[in-house]
């Protein structure tokens, strides 16, 4: 039995990534999915891709940044499902850089406040009194390794995930029994369009610290195809960087719990990675 099937889910960020993948997944599993992104176009992709396997799907152009827009979003949902069981605030941006790089990373950072930051804090707002009304729900934040100590290169991403962790726990303690909070801090995915945000590549080193040297050598072997099968197989102990569609089978699996439990913390690494956090 599927505890996802017939659940209204609403996901931001779904235009690519994880918006989409989880949007695919959860609606082949039966749920009513409501697919949001900036990009009016790529949503509309994803919303294709669902409703051409079968599945139900609308899609919804929205800003995560913009309270109005958030809310107009719930408010889509409810018309066209009557309800908002989950809502996944998936929508964020990585601009890894120095504070030395604050000449080039200033416009980014100031993004990234905003969308990792605001978004999840809208996002929630905008699903709150619904959720309450409704006698249930559920609210999955995606955060971060990043979020769970400071390094170097990652002052402005790390505490805007940090940021996450705080907002996800506050709302956990205020709703419980209501509304069951899921914080997602994925590690390196090395296969979304998420690593396309980071300003100094050198930035890595202070998540990888001793380890970037190997670590950027996996990746190049990988990219040229001459690593060893074991680096890109999930069943080798020596698997390095996870691919994009296992962590959303984790985020699934959040959703596909009974109401009376709830996955609160998750976190899910490649055996063989290289982070230091």
């Amino acid at each position: 039995m599927s505890n996802v099937a017939g659940k209204v889910v609403v996901i931001t960020g779904g235009g690519s990534g994880f918006g989409r993948l989880v949007s695919e997944k959860t609606a082949a599993l039966g749920a009513k999915v409501v697919a949001s992104d900036i990009n009016a176009t790529s949503v509309g992709e994803t919303v294709d891709s669902i409703r051409n396997a079968g599945g139900e799907a609308i899609a919804v152009a929205a800003d995560v940044t913009d309270l109005g827009q958030m809310r107009g979003l719930a408010d889509r949902a409810v018309e066209a499902f009557g309800a908002i069981d989950v809502m996944v605030n998936n929508a964020g941006v990585m601009p890894l850089a120095f504070y030395a790089d604050h000449g080039v990373a200033g416009d980014a950072w100031a993004a990234c406040i905003d969308i990792n930051i605001k978004g999840v804090l809208f996002g929630t707002m905008a699903v709150h009194d619904q959720m309450i009304a409704q006698g249930r729900g559920h609210v999955i934040n995606l955060s971060s390794i990043y979020g769970n100590q400071p390094v170097a290169g990652a002052a402005v991403y790390g505490a805007s995930k940090a940021a996450v962790n705080f907002l996800s726990d506050a709302l956990r303690q205020e709703s419980q029994g209501k509304i069951k909070v899921t914080t997602i801090r994925p590690t390196g995915v090395p296969g979304t369009a998420l690593g396309d945000g980071v300003i100094n590549p050198m930035a890595l080193a202070g998540i990888l610290g001793t380890g970037m040297e190997d670590f950027m050598q996996k990746v190049g072997a990988m990219a040229s195809g001459d690593a060893p099968d074991g680096l890109s197989s999930p069943d080798n102990i020596e698997y390095f960087a996870l691919d994009a569609d296992l962590l959303a089978d984790q985020i699934v699996y959040a959703i596909d719990q009974p109401w009376g439990v709830s996955i609160s913390d998750l976190t899910v690494r490649a055996s063989g990675d290289s982070y230091v956090i």
